[in-house]
């Protein structure tokens, strides 16, 4: 099963990137913390090259901890500066703004000495779609300033966001890449809902995400669905519908119910904190 999702309108979102970079000091990489390197563009990389950097590792709080701090470790190893995050709580906001004044500080001196006064720093956020790019605006902005959505695509055009007198933000549509070289990262991907769920087979989904939680996270499954872990995938998710009463007429489990159950509890963590990937 492949997964690959590329719409029109992130060729024209990412030609507009490149053209607003040249106005950018700092580059604000919004990425999922349950698969740091699935969710990230590879296309970013080249598009921010010679700018600050900084990769926000956003819904950490549905990642797992210990992990979360390796891919920290990881990406300041890579010369980024690093924020673990939940962008729906406000407390988050305040070590992102102590590391934007510790990012921005050389960049207000070089601006001194040339006795330049008072520019704001302008930072692009950027990321791939579903991650949380707008809702992390919102709460560093205190105020519904960006568009948001639990489906991808819903930021469509770029919008400026001015924060304070120190930093103006940059919003972009999350953009995908087209082609996924490696079909985990489409998988990944498909779990988290950065791709279109209507593209998407959910039993297929489901079986693979029952697959890697029995194999990653013995007893996760158990413990929330009270299903026997040795089965197989599919006889797992049918065991679940049956535990769930989810049944179709005659009694017959409803195994598509109980597919997109998986998928949604696994999203929004009910199935426990888990990450997907490691360094």
């Amino acid at each position: 099963m492949e997964f690959q999702w590329y719409p029109g309108h992130m060729t024209k979102a990412k030609r507009q990137m490149q053209e607003d970079i040249k106005l950018i000091d700092l580059v604000i990489e919004v990425i999922d913390a349950r698969c740091p390197i699935s969710s990230r563009n590879p296309d970013i990389n080249g598009l921010a090259n010679g700018k600050l950097r900084l990769v926000l590792l956003n819904k950490s709080d549905l990642a797992d901890k210990s992990v979360n701090q390796k891919w920290i470790s990881y990406f300041k190893d890579q010369g980024f500066y690093c924020v673990e995050l939940d962008s729906r709580d406000r407390k988050n906001m305040k070590g992102v703004q102590a590391t934007l004044d510790v990012v921005c500080a050389a960049k207000f001196e070089k601006d001194r000495k040339r006795g330049i006064k008072n520019r704001p720093v302008r930072a692009m956020v950027v990321g791939i779609p579903n991650v949380g790019k707008s809702t992390f605006i919102n709460s560093f902005a205190g105020k519904a300033v960006a568009k948001t959505g639990n489906k991808p695509g819903v930021t469509k055009g770029k919008q400026w966001i001015k924060l304070n007198k120190s930093v103006e933000l940059l919003d972009t549509p999350g953009i995908l890449w087209p082609k996924f070289e490696d079909n985990t990262v489409g998988l990944h991907l498909a779990f988290i809902g950065s791709i279109n769920d209507a593209i998407i087979e959910t039993r297929e989904l489901a079986m693979e995400l029952a697959d890697f939680i029995k194999e990653t996270y013995p007893g996760a499954l158990a413990a929330r669905y009270e299903v026997n872990e040795d089965l197989v995938n599919h006889e797992i998710i049918t065991e679940i519908a049956l535990k769930r009463n989810f049944l179709k007429k005659g009694s017959e489990p409803d195994f598509d119910k109980a597919a997109s159950v998986l998928i949604d509890e696994f999203r929004n963590g009910s199935l426990g904190k888990i990450s997907l990937e490691r360094p």
